[in-house]
């Protein structure tokens, strides 16, 4: 008698823990259409290039894989991956790279994982509190240059995500 109550229990449980009638089969999921990132990528670059520097971009989706990754032609090679990095932690946190410069300092915080770099240049691509994925870039003498050039990208396509998810 016990061991079918137990059964009994864990098959109600299990019932329990399933989808409710109610909630969906698949969610709806926002993605930057690939000409808008290309565009925030390209103004990125642009900015950084009137101030003579050449730097990587990297737009990451919301899934947090490449869809636009530019390098300057003297940009240091590994500036794509710091960049793709940064666009990786903005996306993650939702906020900018520069603001979690300081605010993890244990040895095991996560701005010790791999495949975060928590130094200004990076920013999260939202609207309508959506988050869209994020902008990474790298190779100015600061990294609030790299910043000032991540938002510059933002910039360019502002409006477009503004009009485009209300």
């Amino acid at each position: 008698m016990k061991k079918m109550l137990s059964a009994l229990l864990a098959a109600v449980t299990l019932l329990g823990s399933a989808a409710r009638a109610e909630d969906p089969v698949a969610l709806p999921i926002m993605r930057l259409h690939a000409n808008l990132a290309l565009t925030a990528a390209q103004a990125a670059l642009e900015a950084c290039r009137q101030q003579g520097l050449n730097i990587a971009v990297t737009i990451i989706d919301r899934g947090g894989h490449p869809q636009v990754v530019l390098r300057d032609t003297l940009a240091m090679p590994i500036t794509a991956e710091i960049s793709r990095q940064k666009a990786y932690a903005a996306l993650n946190f939702n906020t900018a790279t520069s603001a979690l410069e300081d605010r993890f300092t244990s040895p095991f915080s996560p701005g010790k994982l791999p495949g975060l770099i928590l130094s200004a240049g990076g920013l999260p691509i939202a609207a309508a509190s959506t988050i869209l994925g994020g902008i990474g870039v790298s190779g100015a003498p600061s990294g609030e240059t790299d910043e000032a050039c991540a938002q510059a990208g933002l910039d360019a396509i502002y409006t477009d995500l503004e009009m485009g998810l209300m």
